[in-house]
């Protein structure tokens, strides 16, 4: 793309992935221009991370709509209004409708703190203790229908250690997602990943496993 890539972040909570692309994007390292940040709740702490560095906000409860279908009409109008090139999920914790889903096909990232396709949905971290897994970590994918379903751009991974707990876990993975998230970002804004009718394609490749990241491993091909 000639200019940068313009976003719009959807969230519902602390925002910290979002931070950290607000970061990238300042010190020159992100092809990106956050043009909004939409949430539904407006005790979402990410907003104020938005305001901090001027972006603009909105937020749109999803309690004053009657339906799924008619939040998202709305949602979408939000979005639309921005004409943005991409869409990113960053702890936006609503199922969106198939409808919303389509309007954005290919042009819609989140990140899942797993490794996909496993445990899918909440409460990843203590799932994956409950499991005796040995090895974590957290996906980026492109948004489709199903639920945390979409095709996998790249993995982090990290041991599950003895002693860990949820709250020991979650910081490890979240350390690895604020690596990740702003890699697969990048190389969407800079026009290298994309979705085509036979899935992901990286550097006009497709991509048939997700490129894995490991916390002691440099990140493939990241922006200078």
């Amino acid at each position: 793309m000639s200019r940068p890539c313009r976003v719009v972040v959807l969230i519902s909570g602390s925002g910290s992935n979002l931070q950290t692309l607000i970061d990238r994007a300042a010190d020159g390292r992100l092809p990106i221009h956050i043009v909004a940040v939409i949430s539904n709740r407006a005790d979402a702490y990410g907003l104020k991370r938005a305001a901090r560095a001027g972006i603009t906000t909105r937020v749109l409860s999803h309690r004053d709509y009657d339906s799924r279908e008619q939040y998202d009409e709305a949602l979408a109008a939000l979005i639309d209004a921005q004409e943005p090139d991409l869409v990113v999920l960053a702890g936006f914790m609503r199922i969106l409708s198939q409808g919303f889903v389509n309007r954005y096909h290919g042009r819609m990232l989140n990140i899942h703190p797993s490794l996909l396709p496993l445990f899918r949905g909440l409460h990843t971290h203590r799932r994956a203790l409950e499991a005796g897994h040995t090895e974590h970590g957290c996906s980026v994918h492109f948004v489709t229908p199903d639920l945390d379903a979409g095709p996998v751009i790249v993995q982090a991974r990290v041991p599950v250690l003895a002693d860990d707990d949820e709250t020991s876990l979650a910081r490890r993975v979240q350390g690895q997602e604020h690596r990740i998230y702003p890699l697969a970002v990048a190389w969407f804004a800079q026009g290298r990943l994309r979705l085509g009718p036979d899935g992901i394609l990286l550097d006009g490749h497709l991509l048939r496993e997700p490129v894995q990241v490991r916390p002691d491993e440099d990140l493939p091909d990241e922006p200078a």
